[in-house]
């Protein structure tokens, strides 16, 4: 329930700030909820800054699909950060508030980062394509210009993609209630508390999301039509196991990602469930961070034999 002070006047078209509801009200589970934030949100800098050293301080992992496990590492990293770290503070202080110009930012990095973490995941599938069915020419067909070129496009399509996303719903008039019931400022809740005919801006948004989802996820879903069609001309079980064990990881992660981006992203705003999105939010915002270091690390041998010979390393210098 609102307080005075939180109560917009029915004329105010730009809220001073928004109330985060976040994932409970309950008294009792904010200690536990921010415990478990922050164990989740230390395990996700460890892991994935421990992949950037490792892919950086290995020359054996100085290859174009290491390149982008780092680009995706960093990625991760500044996701989780745009969004837990608010969401501690407001835990720990007991205010859920978020000023206006905060919720846009946080908006605006949320989906910049995350359309490029689209684009980058249909980058790697096609690494992943060459390297399998045209292994003869891959090191020219993914040269340093090429893959530095598709890293640097994801980035840009995000940043492009999330401009719009973000201008289109904050130039909205917000006059009925400024309490979101997520723990980050999402577009759909932040739509449903728009004043007036939304359904334009609602098809806009909706149009964004698709080619920044969709287009990505089919590029992602032809690469590996690609791939099956090589393992099948495979005579040899090894051959099978190793192309299995080169992309496992990379589809686990797709999976994860895309997945539950669909479910809330590219479904009409009329069956917008808050309670609902808001849990499923967390496997693309915390699940798949804390989970993608784990993914590559276990079933990546290379990664894992980098891990384990920096590990001898640090003992060896201890020691000393």
């Amino acid at each position: 329930m609102q307080t005075k002070e939180e109560r917009i006047p029915e004329n105010s078209s730009t809220p001073a700030k928004f109330i985060l509801l976040g994932l409970s009200d309950e008294p009792n589970l904010q200690t536990a909820l921010f415990s478990a934030f922050l164990i989740i949100y230390i395990t996700i800098l460890t892991g994935n800054l421990l992949i950037i050293l490792l892919t950086l301080t290995d020359h054996a992992l100085h290859t174009p699909m290491y390149f982008f496990l780092r680009n995706l590492s960093f990625l991760e990293i500044c996701y989780t950060s745009v969004n837990v770290p608010k969401m501690l503070l407001n835990i720990l202080s007991g205010s859920r508030s978020i000023s206006f110009l905060g919720c846009a930012l946080q908006t605006y990095f949320t989906f910049f980062l995350g359309g490029s973490e689209c684009f980058l995941l249909a980058s790697m599938a096609y690494d992943r394509y060459l390297a399998i069915c045209k292994p003869l020419h891959y090191s020219v067909l993914m040269s340093q210009k090429v893959y530095t070129s598709l890293t640097v496009a994801s980035w840009l399509s995000g940043f492009l993609m999330s401009f719009g996303h973000t201008s289109m719903v904050f130039t909205l008039p917000f006059c009925d209630s400024n309490v979101i019931n997520h723990f980050f400022c999402d577009i759909p809740p932040l739509l449903k508390l728009a004043c007036g005919d939304t359904s334009r801006t609602e098809i806009a948004v909706f149009a964004i999301a698709m080619m920044c989802v969709t287009f990505p996820f089919v590029l992602i879903l032809m690469s590996y039509a690609g791939i099956i069609a090589a393992i099948l001309k495979f005579s040899s079980s090894e051959g099978w196991r190793k192309t299995f064990s080169t992309c496992s990881s990379h589809l686990i992660v797709v999976t994860l990602f895309f997945g539950s981006a669909c479910i809330i992203y590219l479904k009409p705003n009329s069956t917008y469930f808050p309670n609902h999105d808001k849990y499923l939010s967390l496997f693309y915002t915390v699940v798949g961070p804390i989970l993608n270091p784990v993914i590559y690390s276990l079933r990546n041998k290379e990664l894992t034999a980098a891990l384990i010979s920096w590990n001898q390393m640090w003992c060896i210098h201890v020691h000393i």
